[in-house]
């Protein structure tokens, strides 16, 4: 499939630019994948659409003050650093902004004796940084939240760009399908007997990177951190066995329970045999058909989903309304079809539904 078919055109001014109060205030467009029904809520009303052993998976991670300031050792020139990823010890990659900043140049930290050097270069301005020291203080003190560059308008409450069970420092963005729950409406849900399992995935450079090739295949994502623990993979496994969904929270839970259930694939594969590992993993859509129980993981990963990929756990995704041209957008469409989510994207767009990260709310059933 080609880029150009996942675009679309939104309209500026229903990019929304601060979020609704309170969160389960926003609207909510369910949409039924086998009827192409679409409904519109408000995202409260979201109870009335789960069961009980329906279990929902959320992403705790929690945004880090990634953005931080910095000139020039040697010249004075301004720098922007956007930490990404913590590789280790004092490295990470990050996206640099600034004129030639390459490999070996070293820069002073504002407000700070902290020196930053550029030991590695990839991809246009992503860069491996080395600290001279270790900088968590100084984001706590220092840094900014790096909110998307669409939002224009600055946020008063910055704790609103956070979900309100974050917990895992080291995200550069949120995981914004969450932004919409308050902790009464997830009391409320457990209390129908709807389960709450946790994930963690620390999103990237991918959030920030726009696919730049036609051919989508020839597109790779960066890696980016994800766990699942034994207990909550113990947890979304018993819930499917009674009979309930698994609800994905997002599309990095999707990702995150997606890569589960392929590592949960290739330990059933002989393990003396390497190579049947490594085919399991290549050929997991040839090699697989139906559910397959998820397993704890914590590495990092890459899995990139498109139309054609057959899902192997998540039944039912809560997401928002994301940019055109994306890998989010193509997830998505892998889940419900391509004609079906740009019919409903459109509709949307009618119904004046706000998107991007202080959007509104899909189900998508």
């Amino acid at each position: 499939m080609k880029l150009s078919d996942f675009d679309y055109t939104l309209p500026p001014e229903l990019i929304a630019q601060e979020p609704i109060e309170p969160r389960d205030a926003s609207r909510l467009l369910v949409l039924h994948r086998d009827t192409g029904q679409r409904e519109h809520r408000i995202f409260r009303d979201i109870k009335g659409y789960l069961r009980p052993n329906d279990v929902l998976v959320l992403n705790q991670t929690r945004v880090i003050p990634a953005r931080i300031y910095a000139r020039k050792q040697e010249t004075g020139g301004k720098a922007e650093i956007l930490l990404l990823r913590h590789l280790q010890d004092n490295q990470w990659e990050a996206v640099v902004g600034g004129r030639r900043i390459v490999k070996g140049t070293t820069l002073e930290l504002e407000n700070s004796h902290i020196t930053a050097t550029i030991i590695g270069e990839g991809d246009e301005a992503l860069r491996i940084v080395e600290f001279s020291e270790p900088i968590t203080e100084y984001l706590t003190q220092a840094g900014d939240i790096p909110l998307p560059p669409y939002i224009t308008k600055p946020l008063n409450n910055i704790e609103r760009y956070q979900t309100v069970y974050a917990h895992a420092e080291g995200s550069a963005a949120a995981p914004t399908a969450g932004l919409h729950f308050t902790p009464e409406l997830l009391i409320d849900i457990q209390r129908m007997g709807v389960k709450i399992a946790y994930c963690t995935l620390h999103v990237g450079l991918d959030t920030f990177g726009p696919v730049r090739v036609e051919n989508i295949k020839e597109h790779k994502l960066h890696r980016e951190y994800a766990q699942l623990s034994a207990d909550d993979a113990r947890l979304i496994n018993e819930a499917k066995l009674a009979g309930g969904r698994v609800i994905a929270v997002g599309t990095t839970s999707t990702r995150t329970l997606e890569t589960a259930a392929i590592r949960s694939a290739a330990f059933s594969t002989p393990h003396n045999d390497p190579s049947s590992v490594r085919r399991t993993l290549e050929n997991i859509d040839d090699n697989m058909c139906g559910w397959r129980p998820v397993i704890a993981i914590e590495e990092e990963t890459d899995l990139y989903i498109t139309p054609g990929y057959r899902f192997r756990v998540v039944d039912a995704l809560i997401t928002n309304f994301h940019l055109p041209k994306t890998t989010l957008l193509m997830m998505i469409s892998a889940f419900a079809g391509r004609e079906l989510i740009l019919e409903t994207y459109q509709e949307a767009i009618e119904q004046r539904y706000r998107f991007y990260s202080f959007g509104d709310a899909m189900f998508i059933l």
